[in-house]
């Protein structure tokens, strides 16, 4: 799996998991691994629009590899960005990929407590919640919804499907096969991703929005394995 977080089998919480190699290889695998990813991105910066300004500040957790800031800034001349991700060299890369758009790019590493404190017309978080363990996901959200003005939106998207057997099992099997794993790595992946990646129910991952205090949420993506949420602060 790629996102915006350590790959399978890496702890969630060691900001050295990405090395140079994964850094400088990360643009290439995304579009292979996630369904739909240009759309992704693309429905986003539209769900974001509605409500956040010509000049609008945006947060940008999970901004590693610089795919998703490259996207929304390439779609809104106008608005700046704070991205926030715990590897440096994943930084690196995101500064590289946002290019001429730089100037209005503010890097920052860590985790959400070193984001700037806002308040923020919108907020994102793709690809990577599955990698923020289950007792540290909802103080993320509401950390997250604080640094919010009221009303803003906030689009978050990860996997996300049921934890309940078979079913669990035969989701992860899905997962590794779209993303094009080697027959040799199958099992090996299927374990990682089953014991190293945090992944809820999509009820879960509604209820914890909701817990986090974001209201009129609604699933906007689904693909495979993956799902994506908007809601409001």
């Amino acid at each position: 799996m790629t996102s915006n977080g350590p790959p399978p089998g890496v702890p969630a919480n060691d900001p050295d998991a990405f090395g140079t190699a994964h850094a400088r290889s990360y643009a290439e695998a995304p579009p292979r691994q996630v369904p739909g990813f240009a759309s992704l991105h693309r429905m986003t910066s539209m769900l974001l629009a509605e409500r956040v300004p010509t000049h609008g500040r945006v947060l940008v957790l999970g901004a590693g590899g610089g795919l998703e800031l490259k996207a929304l800034a390439d779609d809104h001349a106008g608005w700046t960005f704070d991205g926030v991700d715990p590897s440096a060299e994943m930084l690196r890369t995101a500064g590289q990929i946002v290019g001429p758009h730089s100037a209005r790019v503010r890097l920052h590493q860590g985790y959400i407590d070193a984001a700037p404190e806002g308040p923020f017309d919108g907020a994102t978080c793709l690809l990577t919640l599955h990698f923020v363990s289950r007792d540290q996901r909802l103080e993320t959200l509401r950390q997250i919804r604080r640094r919010l003005a009221p009303g803003a939106p906030f689009v978050v998207a990860h996997i996300s499907f049921s934890q309940i057997e078979p079913e669990r099992s035969l989701w992860i099997s899905r997962h590794v096969a779209f993303g094009g794993t080697d027959p040799a790595n199958l099992e090996r992946a299927k374990q990682a991703i089953a014991t190293k990646l945090s992944i809820l129910s999509p009820e879960e991952d509604e209820a914890m929005l909701r817990e986090a205090a974001f209201s009129n949420i609604s699933l906007f993506y689904a693909g495979l394995s993956f799902r994506g949420w908007v809601g409001y602060a």
